[in-house]
């Protein structure tokens, strides 16, 4: 089955690829989710939407993400968010929350998409994330969680 990719798939490819797929894996996986749309003659002309969409959110060049991750190295990035008294969240930290500190603290826009959490982060305390800027360049940031 032909789609066209909305969203970023592992191992398949970017948004706005047009892709050749099992069609169990588009039907019962990539389509319910909304990382894909069935290919039409007339899905074909959202597929530039979505490929300019990409590149206005997307870092293009090396040189850029080098920019944005020494201007990432500068942010001490605090995050407030309801806590127990023993230090347990209420829930998890998101890597939309973690997006709107560094936005909050004076860094770059970052997607929430290139915010890589090894484990869910549930308590207070000092964090180490990932952010991968470009394939060639990432970030490892302090994340501080406070208890508000």
């Amino acid at each position: 089955m032909k789609i066209i990719l909305t969203n970023e798939v592992s191992g398949l490819g970017a948004a706005g690829d047009v892709v050749e797929v099992k069609d169990g894996y588009a039907r019962n996986y990539l389509v319910p989710r909304g990382f894909a749309i069935r290919w039409t003659k007339g899905g074909e002309k959202d597929v530039e939407q979505i490929r300019r969409a990409r590149r206005i959110r997307e870092i293009a060049t090396l040189e850029q993400a080098n920019e944005v991750k020494g201007q990432l190295e500068n942010v001490k990035i605090k995050l407030s968010t309801r806590a127990g008294d023993t230090g347990r969240l209420f829930g998890s930290v998101t890597p939309a929350d973690i997006a709107s500190a560094i936005k909050a603290a004076g860094g770059p826009q970052v997607d929430k998409r290139r915010v890589a959490l090894v484990s869910p982060i549930k308590t207070v305390g000092s964090h180490q994330v990932t952010v991968n800027l470009h394939p060639e360049v990432t970030v490892r940031l302090d994340l501080e969680v406070v208890a508000a």
